[in-house]
């Protein structure tokens, strides 16, 4: 594959995963060098290959935006010719990813009880929306129902408008990073151990965790949370402020912050205010605050008073559209949209931003087709011989 010598090469992941936090897993693993082979239902394919616009081609950017680094089959898993193959492409693998419905891949033999015996040392990981047991076993679990059940749409949006939803699906990424890293658990256990064993991670535990201080706030102290807009519930300044020309933001975690901050809107007073004279009294008078610092920012534009926070040191920095922030990307030397080639055409994508010191940026190689690679994969779990059954006979996905 196009991810060959990265830090994972020569691990295979079966990915019958589809949608969204699954094949984010796997693409993480894909751009990390592990071998992923997507499994997909005839004719449609994963769902998110229909989920547009905006499209690249005839393509989802969606799906682009998911599953790079990977080859694709198609397999009818309602087919017990196509489900013999899918549980040889289990038992040549070293990892399976999978959030169907809990009892899917068990009706069809592909259960981590199912496909232990025929390999010990399969790392199997289940993705789900509220677990695999219990009464929430049977709900679907898609981000939006998840952010609203968590609570985390509760503290998200303004005190006086209705509870909103992050802007992208925050909790399906977040579930798929710690599905990546139970993976890699289980795979340096199994160094010692010889075994697998199977791992399972849910949205919603997922997003429970992803309270953070929020929910921590709550279990130690039983604060319940409530939305702020883009305040801060224990630090200020800590938000959006108006300039003369749009917004920006500060943030202002200490002290030292606070009292030069003071000093550069020419308000050294506010320092010795009783109302502001601690974290904690700024964070009870922040209707106050805000008035105070606004009266000063408003005077000057966005871009100069970023230039004066920054020089003094303190966080501070504009509202971004996207596509300003890809520019912001470029002149911080950060930029990070790549070109994949394959067939004759150019592929923009972004690749992954783990950097490792040992490792150049992975080329890539972009999402496959439909079914791309479904002849070689077929013939290679069709046949028995050890020169296919490591996967050599597959060549290159690029």
């Amino acid at each position: 594959m196009a991810t060959k010598d990265g830090p994972l090469d020569g691990v295979r992941v079966a990915d019958f995963s589809r949608i969204l936090a699954g094949p984010y897993a796997t693409m993480v693993l894909g751009d990390l060098g592990m071998e992923v082979i997507k499994v997909e239902r005839p004719e449609t394919g994963d769902d998110t290959r229909a989920w547009g616009p905006p499209w690249f081609a005839d393509t989802s950017t969606y799906y682009e935006g998911l599953n790079r680094n990977k080859r694709s089959v198609v397999l009818d898993l309602e087919d017990e010719a196509d489900r013999r193959l899918a549980r040889r492409l289990a038992e040549r693998s070293d990892v399976l990813v999978e959030n169907f419905r809990p009892g899917k891949m068990d009706r069809w033999g592909l259960g981590y009880g199912d496909l232990a015996d025929r390999n010990p040392g399969l790392v199997y990981c289940t993705i789900s929306g509220f677990g695999s047991t219990g009464p929430g076993a049977e709900l679907p679990g898609y981000d939006l129902l998840v952010q609203a059940m968590s609570g985390l749409m509760s503290i998200t949006g303004y005190p006086d408008g209705p509870p909103t939803k992050v802007g992208v699906a925050l909790l399906d990424m977040i579930t798929g990073l710690y599905a990546t890293t139970g993976i890699l658990a289980a795979l340096n256990a199994r160094t010692t151990t010889q075994r697998g064993q199977h791992i399972e991670v849910s949205l919603f535990d997922a997003a429970l965790s992803a309270l953070l201080n929020v929910g921590s706030g709550y279990v130690f102290a039983g604060t319940p949370g409530e939305r702020r807009g883009n305040r801060h519930p224990s630090i200020a300044p800590y938000q959006t402020y108006r300039a003369a020309d749009g917004y920006l933001v500060l943030a202002v975690g200490s002290q030292k912050l606070w009292e030069r901050t003071c000093h550069l809107l020419e308000r050294d007073d506010l320092v010795n205010d009783p109302a502001f004279a601690t974290n904690s009294d700024r964070v009870t008078n922040v209707d106050r605050l805000e008035a105070q610092l606004e009266s000063r920012l408003r005077h000057r534009t966005v871009a100069d008073w970023v230039r004066v926070f920054r020089e003094a040191g303190i966080p501070a920095g504009p509202v971004n559209s996207v596509p300003d922030a890809f520019v912001v990307a470029e002149e911080l030397g950060r930029g990070i949209i790549s070109i994949a080639v394959s067939g004759g055409e150019t592929y923009p994508f972004l690749p992954s931003p783990i950097r490792l010191s040992s490792e150049g940026r992975t080329p890539g190689s972009p999402a496959p087709k439909l079914g791309e690679h479904s002849d070689a994969i077929r013939a290679w779990l069709t046949h028995d011989s050890e020169s296919v059954r490591d996967g050599s006979a597959l060549g290159s996905s690029s």
